[in-house]
């Protein structure tokens, strides 16, 4: 009875040691891939928060470079302040870096090909990450360009903030049915959902995009810095809505062939 109850208990070490070890390692790469993601989420909503504090406080801040005459053949002159060219351009770059990124790793083929190196449910978390840190990077690198252009203040502020107020009420409504887990890389990407023609989609094919004009460009007080942050990010809007409406269309056919039809405008009412 004694051997007969030893054997009984020693039953589950002969269990085969790689099935242990199997499942210890599937456990820690689970727990590994949460923190991966879940930090992720923390990146991407650090690197909102920088973007937001540059624009508001360190861009809002009127930089002036003295002029010289060695300067003229690299900078606008506007009276007694000088924009720099070389800043601007290297604002322009670190930008065009970030924009490249996601307008690159959008594209179906790209994410294909990434999918072969990193599991398919780590895929939209791993655009996250390196999203995030490409917009903390042209924060912290940003390269003052100076300026002040105007600076509305009393009640003249008031049409200024009615339009930005507007334009924020815009993004919302057009990302309102965006999981905010799924944006983050947290929860994975769902199914596409239905063609959206309703709301700001009836006024414009892009909202988000024209939103995004009215909230940086309709500050009551702006810098150079503002003014070549808003331009630039603009700029990039303009050249990706082709490539994306490209995807839309293999995406939904005849119905996003037809909503185009019925709404002319791309971006921005009347222009665009």
């Amino acid at each position: 009875m004694s051997a007969l109850r030893n054997q009984m208990e020693c039953r589950p070490l002969g269990l085969p040691v790689y099935v242990l070890q199997r499942t210890l390692n599937t456990k820690r790469m689970a727990k590994l891939e949460r923190v991966f993601v879940w930090t992720g989420g923390v990146l991407f909503v650090t690197s909102l928060a920088v973007c937001l504090y540059s624009y508001l406080f360190v861009w809002g801040r009127a930089v002036f470079h003295a002029t010289s005459l060695e300067a003229r053949d690299s900078a606008v002159i506007d009276g007694d302040q000088i924009i720099p060219l070389v800043a601007i351009a290297a604002d322009a770059l670190l930008l065009t870096l970030f924009a490249a990124h996601h307008s690159v790793f959008a594209r179906d083929r790209i994410k294909a090909a990434v999918a072969r190196a990193i599991p398919e449910r780590l895929l939209r978390s791993f655009y996250v990450w390196v999203a995030s840190t490409l917009l903390i990077l042209v924060c912290a690198f940003w390269v003052p360009v100076g300026g002040d252009f105007y600076r509305a203040t009393g009640w003249r502020a008031l049409p200024f903030g009615a339009t930005q107020l507007y334009g924020l009420w815009i993004i919302v409504q057009a990302v309102r049915g965006i999981d905010p887990l799924e944006l983050a890389g947290i929860r994975r990407e769902a199914a596409r959902g239905p063609l959206q023609i309703t709301g700001p989609y009836a006024l414009v094919r892009h909202p988000l995009y024209f939103g995004w004009v009215l909230a940086v460009f309709a500050t009551p007080h702006m810098t150079g810095d503002r003014l070549a942050f808003a331009a630039i990010t603009t700029l990039y809007l303009v050249i990706a809505i082709p490539w994306e409406e490209r995807s839309l269309v293999r995406s939904f056919g005849e119905d996003y062939a037809r909503y185009a039809r019925e709404v002319r405008w791309r971006m921005i009412p009347f222009i665009y």
